[in-house]
C-alpha cells in the first residue's frame, strides 16, 4: 500500500483481493441498499448520489476503467436476471429518489460492494471518496495488524507449507555447505560468498541486501522469513550445486578452484529448467512483500502482481497457524529428524 491507491492498481487490486478486510469495511457502511443473488446492489443513480457527482462523472468512470470494475463486481444485468433484480428494486425501493425501474429496460448497470470501493479508489473529484478511501486504509492495516499479532515479519510461517520446506531447506543447506568445505579450495569466505551468489542468481539481492529491505536485526535467521517457495528454489540450487561440485571433484581427484566453480555455478544457473521457478519465487516475494511487509524489493519490482484471494486465506485464514504451534504439533518428526543425525 505504499502507492497511492488512485494511482496504483496493484494497490486497489490487493485491497479489493483481502476478503477479511472487504468484509470489516463494509460493516462501517450502511446501505438502504438491495440485496440480490447474495450481493448489495446499487444502481449508477445511487452511487451518484453517495459520492456527490453527476452520474455523467460515473459512467465516464465506469468507461475509462470498464475491465478492472467489471473484474471486481461490477455488471450489466440482462435477460431474466434483470428482469428479476427490476421486481425486487421495484418492490422494495431505496432511501435514494431516483424512482422504479422501468420494466421495458433492457440492459442495467449495477454496482456491488467491491465494484462500489473500487470506483472511490479511482475517483479523483469527490470528497466522499477521498473519506472512503482513509477508512479503506485505516481498516485493512487494522486488519492484518489484528490476523498477525502486529508483526508481519514471521507471516511467511503462517503458510501450511513453510514447515516442509524449512525441513527440506536445512537439509539441502548441509549438502551445499559439506560440499564447499570437502570439494572447494579456501576458507570460510567462500560459505557467504557462494551464499550471496546463489541469492542474487534466485531474488537479485545479496543477504545484507534482504535483510535491510526487511529490517532484519542480526539475531535474525534470513531464511526464517522466506516463503516456501522461496525456499524450495534455493534448496533446488543448493542441492543440485553440490552434486555438480562432487562430480567436478571427483573427475579432478583433487580440490576445485574458485575459477572452476564460478564455471560451473554459471552453467548450473542457467539451467532454462530452474528459469520458471525463479520467476515465481521473485513474483512470490516480491508481490507478498509489498503487500504483507510493506517492502519494496527494488530490484524485483517488475515482478509485482496483486496479491491473490488465495494467498489472503492461506497467510489470515483459520488454516494459518503460528510456527510454534507447528512445531508442537510436528515435535515427533523434529525428534525422529535429530535422531537420525546423532
Amino acid at each position: 500500500m505504499k502507492a497511492e491507491l488512485i494511482e496504483s492498481k496493484i494497490s486497489r487490486q490487493n485491497i479489493l483481493n483481502n476478503e477479511y478486510a472487504i468484509n470489516e469495511i463494509q460493516k462501517t457502511f450502511e446501505f438502504n441498499h438491495i440485496e440480490f443473488e447474495g450481493k448489495l446492489r446499487l444502481l449508477k443513480e445511487e452511487v451518484a448520489s453517495f459520492f456527490e457527482i453527476d452520474i455523467r462523472t460515473v459512467e465516464r468512470y465506469i468507461e475509462k476503467y470498464n475491465n478492472e470494475l467489471i473484474e471486481n463486481g461490477y455488471e450489466i444485468l440482462r435477460g431474466q436476471r434483470l428482469k428479476d433484480f427490476i421486481e425486487l428494486y421495484n418492490s422494495h425501493g431505496t432511501d435514494i429518489d431516483v424512482g422504479t425501474i422501468p420494466k421495458r429496460t433492457s440492459v442495467l448497470g449495477v454496482f456491488d460492494f467491491k465494484s462500489f470501493l473500487n470506483l472511490a479508489m479511482l475517483l479523483t473529484d469527490s470528497e466522499n471518496a477521498k473519506v472512503v478511501r482513509q477508512i479503506i486504509l485505516d481498516i485493512t492495516i487494522d486488519t492484518l495488524n489484528k490476523k498477525v499479532g502486529g508483526s508481519t515479519k514471521y507471516i511467511n510461517q503462517r503458510d501450511e507449507d513453510f514447515l516442509d520446506s524449512w525441513f527440506n531447506s536445512d537439509l539441502c543447506r548441509k549438502e551445499f555447505t559439506n560440499a564447499l568445505k570437502n570439494y572447494v579450495e579456501g576458507g570460510k569466505s567462500k560459505y557467504g560468498i557462494y551464499t550471496n551468489k546463489i541469492y542474487t542468481s534466485i531474488f537479485k539481492e545479496k543477504a545484507d541486501e534482504y535483510r535491510e529491505i526487511l529490517k532484519l536485526s542480526e539475531k535474525d535467521k534470513i531464511r526464517d522469513t522466506m516463503y516456501s517457495e522461496v525456499l524450495d528454489i534455493i534448496s533446488s540450487f543448493e542441492i543440485g550445486l553440490a552434486e555438480e561440485i562432487e562430480k567436478k571433484f571427483n573427475a579432478k581427484g583433487s580440490r576445485i578452484s574458485f575459477i572452476e566453480l564460478n564455471k560451473i555455478f554459471e552453467e548450473f544457473a542457467n539451467q532454462k529448467a530452474l528459469k520458471p521457478f525463479i520467476k515465481k519465487a521473485r513474483n512470490k516475494m516480491a508481490s507478498r512483500d509489498y503487500e504483507f511487509r510493506d517492502a519494496l524489493h527494488i530490484k524485483l519490482q517488475d515482478y509485482i502482481t496483486p496479491v491473490s484471494t488465495e494467498d489472503y486465506e492461506r497467510f489470515l485464514g483459520e488454516k494459518s497457524k503460528e510456527l510454534l504451534a507447528r512445531l508442537e504439533e510436528n515435535k515427533e518428526v523434529l525428534k525422529r529428524l535429530k535422531d537420525m543425525e546423532e
